[in-house]
Formats: C-alpha cells, sequence, structure tokens
C-alpha cells in the first residue's frame, strides 16, 4: 500500500476540487457511483464549472466509478450532500450508504475524513459505527477518523478551495495533527486544528447559520421597509457607512448551506430538549420570501390593473444564487410555485443551468430565449454577471404593449427603472 494514497468520495462541487488539489501533490483517486460524471471528468468536462478545464488532468489524479480502484487507498475522503427531506429534518441517507460502501474497503491503519455538513456529533454517533459494522474493525485502534468541513463557495472564483482557511480535526491528537499536516499540502491560507471533531462539525454549522440570521434580519427590514415605502437598498448604503455595519442584503436564501445547515443544529439541539428560537425565527423568515415576493409582484401588477390570472410572466434566473448552474434547494421555485397558484403562465429563462436537471429535478422545462412584447411582468430574481450587461430597455421590450411590470429581487437596475424590488 503506497503510503498517503487518497480517495475522494463524491465529485461534486466539493469533492472535485479537493481531488484536483491532492493530485497535484500525491496519487489521489476520486471516486462517484456517477458513471457519466466519471466519463466527463476523464474527458475534461466539469458542469459544476468549479475547476478549470485545463486543471482536471492532473500528474497523480485519476476517476473512477469502480469500488475496488479504491481498495488500495489509506485515506478516504468523504465529500458528499447533506440535504434536508421535505419535513425539513437532516437526511443523511447518502452519507450513511457512503460510509458503508467505504466501511467494506477500509482497512487497518487506514483514516477517513468526512467534509460533509452534519450536526455535532453525527460523524462519532452515525458515521463510524457504520465504518465498523461493514469493516469488522475498531475505531481509534484499527481505524481513525477525522472531520473538516468543507467551505466551497461555489461560483466564486476569487475564494477558491486553496484559498479559505480550512479546520481540520481527528479522533485523537496524534490523527488530528495527521489531518491538519496533510490539508496543509494543499491550503495556502492554512488551517485551524479544531480541539475535537464535534467541534469541527458545531464550526461549520454556526457559520451558514449566522449568515441565514443576519440575511433573514435584513429580508425583514426589506419588509418594514416597502410599507414605509422607503428604498431597502438606499437605506443600507445609509447605514453601510458605519464602520461596524454588516453588509447583508435582502433576497432568496437557498442553495445546500445556508438553506440546510441550521436545521441541522436546530434538529440536534431539539433532540436535546431545547427549542432554538432565534434560528427557527430567520429559517421562517427566509422560508417564507418566495411566497412574499409572488405576492408583491401580484399587488404592483393589481395596482397597474394587469390582471394576475392568466398573465404572462417572465422569470429571469433559476439557479439558487449569481453565476452558478447549482439549482439544488433554490428558493425561486417557490416563487414560481405561488404564481401559479395565482394562476399566471411562467415562462423560466436561465443561460447557467442544465435544462435536464431542471426537468428532472423540477418537472418543468426551461425556455431557449425570452420572447418581446410577450410579458405582463418580468421577475429578474438572480443577479447574474450576464442580466447585469443587459440594458434596461432590452428588459422592457419583453413586457406586452398594453402595460407590464419590472420586479428587481436582487436591484440589478436602478430603483427608477423598474417597478419594484426588496
Amino acid at each position: 500500500m503506497e503510503e498517503n494514497s487518497i480517495a475522494v468520495v463524491g465529485l461534486g462541487y466539493v469533492g472535485l476540487p479537493l481531488a484536483v488539489e491532492f493530485g497535484k501533490k500525491k496519487r489521489t483517486i476520486g471516486f462517484d457511483i456517477d458513471e457519466s460524471r466519471v466519463a466527463d471528468l476523464k474527458n475534461s468536462k466539469d458542469n459544476t464549472f468549479e475547476v478549470d478545464t485545463s486543471e482536471l488532468q492532473q500528474k497523480f489524479l485519476s476517476y473512477t466509478s469502480n469500488l475496488t480502484d479504491i481498495f488500495n487507498c489509506n485515506i478516504y475522503i468523504i465529500a458528499v450532500p447533506t440535504p434536508i427531506d421535505n419535513h425539513k429534518q437532516p437526511d443523511l441517507t447518502i452519507l450513511k450508504n457512503v460510509s458503508s460502501m467505504v466501511g467494506s474497503v477500509l482497512k487497518k491503519e487506514d483514516v477517513v475524513i468526512y467534509e460533509s455538513t452534519v450536526y455535532p456529533g453525527a460523524t462519532e454517533e452515525v458515521c463510524i459505527p457504520i465504518l465498523e459494522r461493514n469493516s469488522g474493525l475498531k475505531f481509534n485502534k484499527d481505524f481513525f477518523c477525522g472531520y473538516s468541513p468543507e467551505r466551497i463557495n461555489p461560483g466564486d472564483k476569487v475564494h477558491r478551495l486553496p484559498d479559505i482557511q480550512k479546520v481540520t480535526s481527528g479522533s485523537n491528537p496524534k490523527i488530528a495533527t495527521m489531518v491538519d499536516d496533510l490539508y496543509k499540502e494543499i491550503i495556502t491560507a492554512g488551517t485551524f486544528k479544531a480541539t475535537s471533531i464535534k467541534v469541527a462539525e458545531a464550526a461549520k454549522v454556526i457559520e451558514n447559520t449566522q449568515r441565514d440570521v443576519n440575511i433573514a434580519l435584513i429580508n425583514e427590514l426589506s419588509l418594514i421597509f416597502n410599507k414605509l415605502d422607503i428604498d431597502t437598498e438606499e437605506v443600507l448604503a445609509a447605514a453601510s457607512t458605519k464602520w461596524n455595519f454588516l453588509p447583508f442584503y435582502p433576497g432568496l436564501v437557498g442553495g445546500h448551506c445556508i438553506g440546510v445547515d441550521p436545521y441541522y443544529l436546530t434538529y440536534k439541539a431539539i433532540e436535546l430538549g431545547y427549542t432554538p428560537e432565534v434560528i427557527l425565527a430567520g429559517r421562517r423568515m427566509n422560508d417564507g420570501m418566495g411566497k412574499y415576493i409572488a405576492a408583491e409582484v401580484s399587488r404592483v401588477m393589481a395596482k397597474k390593473r394587469i390582471h394576475v390570472i392568466d398573465a404572462n410572466i417572465l422569470i429571469m434566473g433559476f439557479s439558487f444564487k449569481e453565476d452558478c448552474p447549482d439549482i439544488r434547494n433554490t428558493r425561486v421555485i417557490d416563487v414560481v410555485d405561488e404564481l401559479k397558484s395565482y394562476g399566471c403562465n411562467i415562462d423560466i429563462y436561465d443561460p447557467f443551468v442544465s435544462k435536464k436537471e431542471v426537468n428532472d429535478m423540477y418537472n418543468f422545462d426551461l425556455i431557449d430565449k425570452p420572447s418581446n412584447e410577450k410579458y405582463n411582468a418580468i421577475i429578474i430574481a438572480v443577479a447574474h454577471d450576464e442580466f447585469k450587461k443587459i440594458n434596461i430597455s432590452e428588459i422592457e421590450k419583453l413586457g406586452t404593449p398594453s402595460d407590464y411590470i419590472i420586479y428587481d429581487v436582487k436591484s440589478i437596475f436602478d430603483s427608477k427603472d423598474t417597478d419594484g424590488r426588496l
């Protein structure tokens, strides 16, 4: 067995950049059960756009969907999704299944490092028993574990994996040092060695919980300012002149981190007998923004005497954030569903996302291109750079000759050129 031969299990937004960086330094195998994903990577294609094509082929890196190919590795880094279910409860199904797979190839002295977001205690309470059961080995005697929470920011071309400080941890002091040293080889921004796996798990969930609560506050303020007929962006610009004012902005809060992680923390808290108040209040506020936007659009249409029922509405943007093809947990879907319940006809345009993925996940088709003079309302839902470059006159051409509204969720355009925004 080769020393420090790494298997990165899960080649999505988190796992692929890891595999590429480690593949520059030492033997690394990127493993994913999705055969088409592996085939694309072998052909230097990444549909997440997280890694440049030129970097997909590294000297020590290979890709596989065959479990036996990673048998001779001695470090397994697990980076798979941990979503929530329809009841907003943690869904660890994928993590459990992958732990079973890795357990089946685990050998003495191997180390398993988890990067997936979980609630504090999950690695030791859920994952490690599965590894023991499937390997027949004893934890912290025959094999060891670490936890280093992912901090990937999808679509961000400035803050890349090597440029973001990494929190690390291990199941004993020796392994903690070994895990920390391992990540130091690829993280130029440095590492922070947490005192335990549980501390590292908790650090991850509060990073996004803090952002979620802050955005919820700004969303609530935008609702209040709207009733006061004050432009929220103008208020934030004025308040931001104070040195310690935090620059958060209103909007839809989705994706696989900010819109999910707080539920992992609150799940564990409720299990322990404590019902969080601030965190869940923030979640309720952010989860309700899609319905609020739909209601505001219909209100502004009504003021212009535009019939909402049977109205043709264009929604520009469907991904959970700007300049990113990721549609997991996008909250734009809440706007779509609410407007459909009003009897509206919806067209959705987003040049960044996969039409097939949208159809598979949400069961509707994106349009190829918006039609001029068709829409009673145009909603700019996502602040893609491509949308920012469009002149407002081009947006106006999409409206019906009789009358239409432009609702700018992300405040891309000047307020005088639109009929409403958060």
